[in-house]
């Protein structure tokens, strides 16, 4: 039986209003790393990118009152080709 799988990266806040910082605290890279916004609010394009174990990519976002109106989704890549996507409230 395969083990359920944790998502790897992390949400870090601690950088808001202007700023947040998707981490992979995970042990193995990801690629094709993208990140949609869906509601009122904005944030600079994100290009897909490649996180290896420990690295970080920031996002400038901003909107009022996101955690109301606003959700972000996370896209990546795992080694194996599988393609997973992850729901943030703010």
């Amino acid at each position: 039986m395969e083990l359920p799988y944790r998502v790897p990266l992390e949400f870090d806040r601690s950088l808001a209003p202007r700023r947040y910082r998707i981490v992979n605290v995970g042990g193995e890279p990801l690629r094709g790393v993208t990140a949609l916004l869906s509601g009122p609010g904005v944030m600079t394009a994100l290009p897909p990118t490649a996180l290896a174990p420990g690295a970080w990519v920031d996002l400038a976002i901003r909107g009022q009152d996101l955690a109301r109106s606003t959700v972000l989704v996370v896209r990546w890549i795992r080694p194996d080709g599988r393609e997973y996507l992850w729901r943030v409230s703010f």
